[in-house]
This record gives structure tokens, sequence and C-alpha cells, in this order.
């Protein structure tokens, strides 16, 4: 992918599932910085079984592979008429285009959604449409509420065996000087990939992280040189990449 960094070298990994990861390739090549695609992990949805809507005062999203698994078992219009809860902007913004009609943002991470939803005394019950690992239990966090979660396995990130060889050997040989991670379970699988990594390599990749429980996993693993977004959006994100970047051409 060609930028105005000035080389040929692959400069920053993506690891984000599509079709984010494409979404992010173009935002980094909007600010001249070269990347390439390795997601490790693809999204399959779940035939779970779904409750009915009656009852239900909201429904909770924290994902917008939640949205795009409603969306493909063709169930939105029965649970559009419910107030919905996102973590994010991004989740909001693809719930609303999906035909939710009362979508609300907490504009952070999974703690600004439980505060939003204290304080806006959700009585409950609350559907909440998942993906089978969460890093977050929404049910145990609104507890203390009394506020019952119904909590609905939808979807699976399942992940990849390998990083192609191509991208191991851009790790190892350093042309690929930085990894942006999104998710702590990203984290962890990644560290499992690029377990082959010499020390070195561990202490001088930079690992570009959206929140400090995004980057523990890596700590773990001994990837040391770690950056953390300013707040755990995408923007927040290409601000750390291109603040890496302008840092390694001296620009």
């Amino acid at each position: 992918m060609a930028g105005t960094m000035g080389t040929t070298l692959m400069r920053m990994l993506v690891t984000r599932p599509e079709p984010d990861a494409l979404s992010t390739l173009a935002r980094l090549e909007a600010l001249g910085i070269e990347a390439v695609a390795a997601p490790v992990m693809i999204r399959q949805t779940l035939n779970t079984s779904l409750p009915p809507p009656d009852g239900f005062t909201a429904m909770v999203l924290t994902s917008a592979n939640a949205v795009r698994t409603l969306v493909e078992r063709g169930v939105v219009e029965r649970y559009r008429h419910l107030p919905v809860f996102a973590v994010g902007d991004r989740t909001a913004n693809d719930a609303s285009e999906a035909g939710f009609t009362k979508v609300s943002s907490a504009a952070g991470a999974f703690q600004d959604l439980v505060n939003a939803m204290t304080i806006a005394r959700v009585p409950g019950p609350i559907f909440y449409p998942a993906g089978k690992h969460q890093s977050a239990d929404l049910a145990k966090a609104l507890a203390p509420l009394g506020v019952m979660v119904a909590t609905a396995k939808i979807y699976e990130m399942v992940p990849i065996e390998t990083l192609p060889e191509s991208v191991l050997a851009a790790l190892a040989d350093g042309s690929i000087r930085a990894v942006l991670v999104y998710s702590r379970r990203t984290a962890e699988i990644f560290a499992a990939l690029a377990k082959t990594l010499d020390a070195t390599r561990r202490r001088q990749l930079a690992m570009l992280c959206m929140s400090e429980a995004v980057a523990e996993p890596l700590l773990a693993a001994r990837f040391s040189r770690i950056s953390l977004a300013d707040w755990p959006d995408e923007d927040a994100m290409m601000s750390l990449a291109l603040a890496f970047a302008r840092e390694q051409t001296g620009s």
C-alpha cells in the first residue's frame, strides 16, 4: 500500500477482523501510513435461539459484530422498537443504519456503557445479543442495580491457526514496525501466533493498543514497547498510529 511516509517496507500490521480491517487500512493510507492487514479472528454466526421481544425494556450492543449478525439473521425488525444502548459511536451508527430507531451511545468503553445505563436507570430486563467470548460480564455489572440481563451468544470470533508466512517474516525482520491491537482477545491470540519472535523483536516491536486492558496480555508475553490510545475508539487509534509514524520518520 503506497503512502507518503516514503518507503516500500511494511510499516504497520492491522489485526482486527474484516470488514473493520479494510476500514482501518483505508484510514491509515489516508494518513500516508503503509500497512498490511492480517485479521487474527473470523466472525461466525451462531444459530442460537433468540427470545421474543416482549417484556424487554432495552437492548445492549457492545460490538458492531453483534449488529452485523442480527442483520444476517434477519431479526432486526423483531427488536427494532427497543431502545438500544451502544458501547460506542461506531456501534451506535451501525445500529441506526441497520434500522434500530432509538439508539444512544456511551461513546467509550464497557464501563462507560455501564455508567450510562446506571444514570438512565434502565429497569430491565435487558436483551443482550453478544459474542461467545466476552472480556466483561454485563449481567454481573448490572446485578447491583437489580437489572436482569438476558444474554444470547449470537456469534463467535474464531481464531486463525497461523499468521501468513509473509507477515511472520516481516515481523521477524523488522519490516513491520508496529501492530495495531483493538481488543484483549486479539492481543491474546496475536501473542500466541507470534510466539516464535525472539526477545529482541518483542522489545522493538511497537504495540499500539486501544486500552490498558488490551495491552495486558502483550506485556505478559514480553512485548514491552506498548503505547495506549488516549480514548478507546478508532479516531484515537489513528492519532496514535500517526504519532508513531512521525516519530519513526522524523517528520
